[in-house]
């Protein structure tokens, strides 16, 4: 099979599981060489191992993104490594309890702030360097409907994601003028994990399309490429 992605650096977050577990699988299988971060050790090294028995190339880099260094510590660690990243999947976020606005749990939220907002500019920030040393690096961001129109009873994470949207747009107008990266926010709509299953327990998980299929469409668009500020929802 062809390795479209021989030579190339992926870094996803939340590569565990679900969806960043999945395409960290999948880029690896592309022929990138893909480092995986999210907090869990042993679900990481879970990952790896899989992808290293297919002959896919990996590096783990257990991090939590709260912390107030741990990304400017990754990016040090892989700028001592390789001299760009090609690409950037930012697939890491929370979900607080779903609530109403005025219930919402001001820790939970204050989590969902920092996974899903504060973590993405600190990404953006401390890659910007290495992304722009690229050929032609793409930054995909996972966001979710609720960012774009409000639903009721998500609004904790719905304002995140809304956020977590104006930032990437932001990013990729300032960018696209003076580098190659180019910026794609991606819905990957309703998906069979673990996140989709605490939102709605009674949703029968055969009804909605597997994490595969979203890393699929992630590794086909980096391949066939899109124009910057790229948008679509995957159905």
């Amino acid at each position: 099979m062809t390795k479209a992605l021989e030579g190339k650096l992926a870094l996803v977050t939340g590569a565990s599981k679900g969806i960043g577990a999945a395409t960290a699988l999948a880029f690896a299988e592309a022929g990138a060489h893909v480092v995986l971060t999210a907090r869990d050790v042993r679900a990481l090294e879970a990952v790896e191992d899989r992808i290293h028995e297919a002959g896919g190339a990996s590096t783990i880099a257990p991090i939590d993104l709260a912390e107030s260094d741990g990304i400017a510590r990754l990016a040090s660690a892989i700028a001592g490594r390789w001299d760009k990243l090609d690409y950037l999947v930012i697939s890491a976020a929370y979900l607080p309890t779903l609530s109403p606005v005025t219930q919402i749990d001001g820790k939970q939220f204050s989590q969902a702030v920092t996974t899903n907002l504060l973590a993405t500019q600190a990404l953006l920030s401390n890659f910007d360097p290495l992304l722009k040393r690229a050929d032609a690096a793409r930054v995909i961001g996972l966001t979710s409907s609720v960012g774009e129109t409000p639903r009721a009873y998500w609004s904790a994470y719905g304002a995140t994601k809304a956020a977590f949207d104006n930032l990437l747009d932001a990013y990729a107008q300032e960018v696209e003028k003076i580098s190659k990266v180019r910026v794609a926010t991606i819905d990957p709509g309703a998906t069979r994990t673990a996140m989709r299953a605490k939102a709605y327990p009674g949703e029968d998980p055969a009804t909605v399309k597997p994490p595969e299929d979203v890393a699929k469409r992630l590794v086909d668009l980096v391949i066939t490429d899109f124009q910057t500020r790229h948008r679509e929802r995957i159905d």
